[in-house]
């Protein structure tokens, strides 16, 4: 989205929520701790300082384990850099919360936004909607419509996923699976015994369907969706019994140096404005008025795996574990 008259428009429409101050007061230097992909971070901070010239942001981007564990180790040395963390999933921020390093963001405008997106507490709010499913290369001979059909052995050996131990979706993935009846980690193991292999990121996932070195994986979505709109043969399938889902949500750290830019940036991601820009990267939005990517589904007709954030919380370290144990890494 090119930047400017509307982002502009942004800014005045902010004020009468409380937000903060005048444009012009927000600045200085902000921290972000993220697990955006490269080009999602650029371009949001790009968005922003098109409304807040005067802020400077430096970015520590990585995936969300690795994130979370650079946060853990400053925290520990007792001086915590981000001001603003932005990562894939609720688990991480509910740990945070729970130590009480998370701010209240009260100065948040969510009329627009479903209850279920954010903390009743306002520590930390979703900013976007990225589902989970089945990613399949269009030449595949077999198809898979569900997670079970995964370990049909025609897929043996053609099978791919993000590793939970880096990837905050992987993560939340692997404790929806594991706490579904009809899968538990009897499904899991089962991946294995077909051949499944883990990697890094979702990228790599995606990157091995298109050229064919692996037939099938699990993927979010709009990686799968920005890759077929370029032409790539790629199709995202819907499991019947139901997506997993992550909001990336955005939090600022009680220890933050920047208060200010610190609002102002979190308050853009889930503004109009901010959440349209989302659109263009190709996520599905949170804001009721705001439009999904052309070609997009409704997000009222995805079927969702059901979790409960608070026993995946609790059960994180050792799902990790145990995932470990089966894959390796």
């Amino acid at each position: 989205m090119a930047p400017a008259a509307g982002l502009t428009a942004l800014g005045a429409s902010l004020l009468p929520h409380g937000l903060l101050h005048a444009q012009g007061a927000v600045a200085g230097n902000l921290s972000l701790y993220t697990s955006q992909p490269e080009r999602d971070a650029r371009g949001t901070i790009e968005a922003f300082n098109a409304l807040y010239p005067n802020v400077k942001v430096n970015v520590f981007r990585s995936g969300t384990t690795e994130v979370m564990n650079r946060l853990r180790t400053e925290i520990a040395a007792g001086s915590p850099r981000a001001d603003v963390l932005l990562i894939a999933d609720a688990i991480s921020m509910e740990s945070l919360k729970a130590e009480g390093r998370l701010l209240r963001m009260t100065h948040l405008n969510t009329q627009q936004i479903p209850a279920r997106y954010f903390d009743t507490e306002r520590t930390y709010i979703g900013t976007k909607l990225i589902s989970t499913g089945i990613v399949v290369n269009s030449k595949a001979a077999f198809k898979p419509k569900s997670w079970k059909e995964l370990l049909n052995p025609a897929l043996k050996g053609q099978l791919i996923m993000p590793s939970p131990l880096y990837s905050g979706a992987a993560a939340l993935t692997i404790g929806a699976w594991s706490r579904t009846p009809e899968l538990g980690w009897p499904f899991i193991e089962g991946l294995k015994a077909n051949k499944m292999i883990a990697v890094k990121g979702n990228g790599a996932v995606l990157q091995q369907v298109a050229t064919g070195e692996k037939m099938v994986g699990v993927l979010v979505d709009f990686m799968a969706f920005n890759a077929k709109a370029k032409g790539s043969p790629v199709e995202f399938i819907t499991p019947k019994e139901g997506l997993t889902y992550v909001t990336e949500p955005a939090a600022i750290l009680n220890t933050t140096s920047n208060l200010p830019a610190a609002q102002a940036f979190v308050s853009f991601l889930v503004s109009p404005e901010g959440q349209k820009f989302s659109t263009t990267l190709g996520y599905f939005p949170l804001q009721g008025n705001v439009t999904a990517p052309a070609g997009y589904p409704k997000v009222e007709s995805l079927r969702f795996l059901p979790f409960d954030a608070d026993a995946l919380l609790k059960g994180a370290e050792a799902d990790r574990k145990r995932f470990s144990d089966i894959f390796g890494g």
